[in-house]
């Protein structure tokens, strides 16, 4: 695999855009063991990401979602479907249907690395961040965005328990770990630890401050959310459109 994993020649790391809910998955691997993990698939993209996991000659090992999305249906499920071996795995706060449901501290191994599981509820009960400290990255689902955070005026959201576990949870980590998002809508693609502790608009505020940003967003209802909500709490099998329910 050595022409494929890049200048990182110990690793398979891709950030795969789908463009509608401007989400972000990532594939990452081992290049020796071939064992792979998928995190936030989107189901209408898993044909694409289907094949870049059988063009590698990879071992889907874990789909894994960071949160309860509401704005896009999961691919775990429809995964599932075309690689019979792969597990799902969400955390167990989130009250969704997975083969592992993940509390704080958690290790999901592929190969020779981990992903370690840390709990950070504020924008769903449910949201965790996944820590690859071998290679300084932290995949932080919409707890944290580059300059931003998700909301919190809906699904259990709650200002105060965000901004407790972005501070403890994931600006605790080392300065120069590089930050990856669920999401971006302007283009950008990640973000490190020490530039969003000085940066984020948001979250370098105090607390107070940070809960009264959020409470005057006045953002528009989600509009994936009444589609969404129900399919992810059982890995995107529910009500599926024709063209995945029979695949």
């Amino acid at each position: 695999m050595s022409g494929f994993v890049g200048k990182d020649k110990d690793i398979v790391f891709r950030q795969l855009l789908e463009y509608k809910s401007f989400t972000y998955s990532y594939l990452v691997a081992d290049p020796d063991t071939k064992e792979a993990i998928l995190i936030d698939p989107v189901i209408e993209t898993v044909p694409r990401d289907s094949k870049i996991v059988k063009d590698l000659g990879l071992t889907l090992k874990y789909a894994i979602n960071t949160h309860v999305h509401a704005d896009h249906i999961t691919g775990t499920g429809f995964l599932k479907k075309q690689f019979p071996t792969c597990k799902s795995a969400i955390s167990a706060a989130s009250k969704a249907d997975a083969d592992i449901k993940l509390k704080e501290g958690d290790k999901l191994t592929f190969g020779k690395y981990e992903l370690e599981v840390r709990s950070t509820p504020g924008h769903t009960n449910g949201c965790i961040t996944y820590v690859w400290h071998e290679k300084e990255m932290a995949f932080t689902g919409d707890a944290l965005l580059v300059r931003g955070c998700g909301r919190t005026d809906f699904q259990e959201g709650s200002s105060e328990t965000l901004y407790n576990s972005v501070h403890s949870k994931i600006f605790s980590l080392p300065p120069n770990y590089t930050l990856y998002p669920a999401h971006d809508y302007t283009g950008q693609t990640s973000t490190t630890v020490e530039e969003e502790k000085m940066m984020n608009p948001r979250l370098t505020k105090s607390k107070e401050e940070f809960v009264k940003i959020m409470k005057e967003l006045n953002l528009p209802y989600p509009k994936q959310i009444d589609k969404a909500l129900p399919a992810n709490l059982v890995c995107g099998l529910y009500n599926l459109p024709e063209e995945f329910s029979k695949s």
